[in-house]
């Protein structure tokens, strides 16, 4: 598990650093001079497109966030927003197949099988002579389908045009698809992006959630580590659906279907709920009309409702233990705001304090003094930002040293950050890392498109990123004993220890 310090914040430090990169040393840092070279074009139906200006290379990256989740998703159909990343991979109708007519008739006809198999297994007491037969007549279906699939068509379209970094993401809050062309290439960009999600094809649906439900036992179910934090998200949120897996439960990627993602589709996949952000050697003059041409054509939808269900404070402390024949580790995770909170820089500067690197306080007293943990490190963004989520502390024990020790020695750290002041030292370094990383954060055109758009989703405006460094300097020694004081409580920490009884048996301090 990898925890991020400073969480979607380092957003900020690259998409400055990188501008003045673009620009030259001499540039100007600030707003005015990223505004003259940043355009904002939103089309008719919704769609919203960041454009900046950076000379240098013939060449431009995207970045496409789409606004829904795993956070979107509802009991049955958990997964389905990681499962349509994968499905717009796979081409559209003049894109990946032999002959689409027939194959819209093949799809039409399996969907039908596999919608009666699914209606009889479901049955409280099923036949199973009459599941096994409508389970060979959806594998027949599925077959007959497959005849006029054409493997990685897409994949293949962007690499033979030089595309670099052909790739997509999902998230907890969202789903950002991306990849790099030649300039000359812009044009191609935009028919291939409108069209996969103009004309999206579910081909090889059931073959593809087969190789999502491998993903899950790969990294969930054949790791501790990952078995860890799905069930401490669970016991986390009791009402919040940053509770569900982003990759889905077993039992729903075993029965959701080609219909449930095409409704899902349907629903979050509207111009309205869609930035993309487009970085490189281009003029906004000249690709605006190629913009309106292709992404104009996709039809206008209302923006999904926000969520409605809030998080009720937690009552009491959680703790969940798992027994594997595994390293030994300890979690404990403590609800804090969202990313938009005004406090957000104060938690930043916690985690910096406490457990940024070798000089900070967990590793130098857990690690180097003590010699209770080989591995101590904080972060805040588990498992999103967007909502109220989890400020999580990590330590792998040392041989021989149980959860409990660790456990007691973390509380000591915190119980310092929420009763003595930080050093002048401490916070200076803090304030000082900001500005530092500000400038050397150089990005490429691909981080910076990613960027750009994941914090004008998160935000609803680009402009918020030139306020984070004025945050950071307004933290004061007050401002940190205080959110401290309030998050590290023992009603509010939710604790997820992975623990190793054969070592323990063997020797291990208790």
């Amino acid at each position: 598990m990898r925890l991020s310090l400073r969480g979607w914040r380092g957003i900020c430090a690259a998409v400055v650093a990188s501008t003045i990169a673009g620009t030259g040393a001499t540039a100007a840092q600030d707003q005015a001079s990223f505004e003259k070279r940043l355009t904002v074009h939103t089309l008719p139906n919704g769609y919203t497109f960041l454009i900046l200006e950076r000379p240098g290379a013939p060449v431009f990256s995207f970045a496409t966030r789409v606004d829904v989740g795993s956070a979107q998703e509802v009991p049955g159909i958990t997964g389905l927003a990681h499962m349509f990343e994968h499905m717009a991979f796979k081409g559209t109708p003049r894109l990946g197949t032999t002959d689409f007519a027939k194959e819209k008739v093949a799809l039409e006809e399996l969907e039908r099988a596999y919608q009666a198999y699914e209606a009889a297994r479901a049955l409280v007491k099923p036949d199973q002579a009459a599941v096994d037969r409508l389970l060979q007549a959806f594998k027949d279906k599925q077959a007959a389908a497959q005849a006029y699939v054409v493997a990685n068509a897409f994949d293949d379209a962007v690499s033979r045009e030089g595309g670099v970094g052909l790739n997509a993401s999902t998230s907890a809050e969202a789903t950002t698809y991306y990849y790099s062309l030649p300039t000359n290439k812009f044009e191609l960009f935009a028919y291939l992006e409108s069209e996969r999600f103009l004309h999206p094809v579910f081909r090889e649906f059931y073959k593809e959630r087969d190789v999502v439900m491998e993903e899950r036992r790969q990294r969930t179910e054949s790791q501790p580590i990952g078995k860890l934090i799905e069930r401490m998200l669970a016991a986390a949120f009791l009402a919040h659906p940053y509770k569900q897996p982003t990759v889905g439960y077993m039992s729903d990627l075993q029965r959701f279907t080609m219909t449930d993602a095409e409704v899902f589709f349907k629903k979050y996949y509207v111009p309205a709920n869609m930035v993309t952000a487009i970085v490189g050697n281009v003029k906004a003059s000249e690709i605006v009309p190629i913009l309106d041409k292709y992404f104009g054509r996709l039809p206008k939808g209302d923006k999904p409702a926000p969520l409605r269900t809030l998080e009720p404070p937690q009552a009491a402390e959680v703790t969940i233990t798992l027994r594997e024949k595994a390293q030994p580790i300890y979690i404990e995770g403590y609800h804090k705001p969202s990313a938009l909170h005004p406090d957000d820089a104060v938690y930043d500067a916690i985690a910096e304090i406490l457990g940024r690197g070798r000089t900070s306080r967990l590793y130098v007293s857990l690690v180097e003094q003590q010699k209770l943990a080989v591995q101590a490190q904080v972060g805040g963004g588990l498992p999103g930002v967007k909502y109220p989520h989890l400020f999580v502390a990590l330590a792998v024990p040392a041989r021989g040293v149980s959860n409990d020790k660790v456990a007691e020695a973390l509380h000591g750290e915190l119980s310092r950050m929420a009763t003595e002041d930080v050093t002048d030292e401490e916070l200076a370094r803090f304030k000082t890392r900001a500005k530092a990383d500000l400038i050397r954060s150089l990005d490429s055109n691909a981080g910076l498109a990613s960027q750009l758009v994941t914090y004008h989703t998160l935000t609803g405006d680009w402009r918020d990123i030139f306020t984070y460094i004025e945050k950071t300097e307004a933290v004061t020694k007050a401002d940190i004993r205080r959110v401290a004081a309030d998050t590290f409580k023992a009603g509010n920490r939710t604790v997820a220890r992975l623990e190793n009884d054969a070592a323990t048996a063997a020797g291990g301090t208790r």
